[in-house]
């Protein structure tokens, strides 16, 4: 590729430019992709937790469910379930992490009063309570862990990409620079020592003209010279 560049000052002092601006915009990527990685680590500790609770949650709500259908029978579990009549309510926004829109999901109306699911004191029982609440509990964190798997997934995108930027500016985009510059800087050398070479050329042979031309005056003096004077 080298090759196609024409080598001139012009072209070099473009070349000279690309790899100051590609040397900078390497060095921001690689920061930003290790400050990805960074909070990428955090977040992925944090999903490891929110996997573990919401197991250990969805064994408790089924161990609670199961319990009630055992005491209190299928059909009143089912009827509880029935006279929930305010459902939990999901907002999402946006935030920004080292420059990747990550969703935040917020929510209302999961966690309830006995009085607000519906079912009413008379009509329900301590198991299919206990059920309940263990089920809000389990909501609450799989509403936690899809926000915080959402937000996993898109930073490993950028992460990916932040990192295939890199390598193409690492491994094609300077490595190319690099070389056109210094095909360049030995074709300029070499003008430069071939226009030296045929300067000292033309000052070699200037010098031997004016040498045979002082040496033809003075030749033409001496002739003068010697010249004998007319007789008397």
């Amino acid at each position: 590729m080298a090759k196609d560049v024409k080598p001139t000052r012009k072209n070099l002092m473009a070349i000279e430019d690309r790899i100051e601006l590609s040397e900078r915009g390497h060095d921001t990527l690689e920061q930003k992709r290790d400050g990805l990685i960074m909070e990428f680590m955090d977040i992925l500790d944090q999903a490891q937790d929110v996997r573990s609770e919401v197991s250990e949650n969805y064994e408790t709500a089924q161990r609670k469910i199961d319990m009630a259908r055992a005491m209190e029978g299928d059909v009143a579990v089912r009827g509880a379930a029935a006279a929930l009549k305010e459902h939990p309510e999901i907002t999402t926004q946006s935030k920004n992490i080292m420059g990747v829109v990550v969703p935040q999901i917020e929510s209302s109306k999961v966690k309830k009063s006995l009085d607000e699911r519906g079912y009413g004191l008379l009509g329900s029982s301590a198991r299919i309570d206990e059920a309940a609440d263990a089920y809000e509990e389990l909501l609450e964190k799989v509403i936690l862990a899809a926000e915080v798997e959402t937000a996993m997934k898109k930073m490993l995108t950028e992460i990916e990409t932040t990192k295939r930027r890199v390598n193409a500016l690492e491994f094609t985009l300077l490595p190319t620079l690099y070389e056109n510059q210094e095909y360049i800087e030995q074709k300029l050398e070499e003008q430069e020592r071939e226009e030296i070479f045929r300067m000292k050329k033309i000052k070699a042979k200037k010098e031997e003209e004016e040498k045979e031309e002082a040496e033809e005056a003075a030749e033409v003096a001496a002739a003068e010279t010697e010249e004998p004077e007319p007789a008397d």
